[in-house]
């Protein structure tokens, strides 16, 4: 028998008690992500998708360090890079300078791809940011942003080398996925939330990179209704959404 599986609902309920008939034990024997909430048809005619939930029959495990939200520092995406960086003259070069070496070493990676892709520069506070935009971009992107991550870490460690001054913090993005992206799991973590507080039951999200975790934590940071904490052990750590018990 299965130990994991991922079923389908009208509802998270519905989807929870078909896990719970085809895997033979107790809801309270599982563990519950939610990896989609359902939404509702346009005009009840079209659209529309069910939830979705992966049931998992509970291991014991040790006890867990809470990771406090505000604490939280980013550190490289936890995957192997499917890209190498060219090879960088050792010379250091100006702020400027170096926002055109990113540029080249960008440019370079697409043409080897064979990828046309324009790259629109923006300052910002968190650094500077690449635009990009073209067809077939999704292989950039990747499963969850994980190559898109990649490259993002690939580009700061090849060319912030050869700055003069601070280091240039880039990131890249593409067509406006990590907003996106970052909206979707502003929404996950706040139907989460509810349903931690409906059920009074830890809830245990997919895992995710230490900046959607930050994400989700930052999101509930706030609500006095449920309290969250990291677990699991790179790159499979992820979140729980706990109700807050009263004393």
């Amino acid at each position: 028998m299965a130990n994991v599986i991922e079923k389908t609902g009208k509802t998270i309920e519905e989807a929870i008690q078909a896990a719970v008939a085809e895997l033979g034990v107790a809801e309270s024997e599982l563990d519950i992500e939610i990896l989609e909430e359902p939404s509702k048809k346009f005009l009840g005619l079209f659209g529309g998708t069910p939830a979705k939930i992966r049931a998992t029959i509970k291991i014991p495990e040790p006890p867990v360090e809470v990771e406090e939200p505000a604490r939280i520092e980013e550190e490289p995406p936890a995957i192997e890079p499917v890209l190498e960086p060219s090879p960088v003259e050792e010379k250091s070069f100006g702020k400027e300078e170096v926002i055109d070496e990113a540029k080249k070493f960008l440019s370079e990676v697409f043409a080897a791809m064979g990828l046309e892709v324009s790259i629109e520069v923006a300052e910002s506070d968190d650094g500077i940011q690449f635009n990009l935009s073209g067809k077939g971009l999704g292989i950039l992107i990747g499963r969850r942003g994980q190559a898109l991550d990649a490259l993002q870490y690939l580009l700061n460690v090849a060319v912030n080398r050869k700055s003069a001054g601070d280091k240039i913090h880039f990131i890249v993005d593409v067509e406006d996925y990590r907003r996106r992206r970052e909206e979707s799991l502003t929404k996950l973590a706040k139907g989460v939330a509810e349903r931690a507080i409906k059920t009074r039951r830890d809830v245990r999200l997919e895992p995710m990179n230490r900046h959607e975790r930050k994400i989700i934590h930052t999101v509930l940071q706030d609500n006095d209704r449920v309290e969250t904490h990291s677990a699991g052990e790179e790159p499979y750590r992820y979140v729980i959404v706990s109700p807050k018990r009263k004393k």
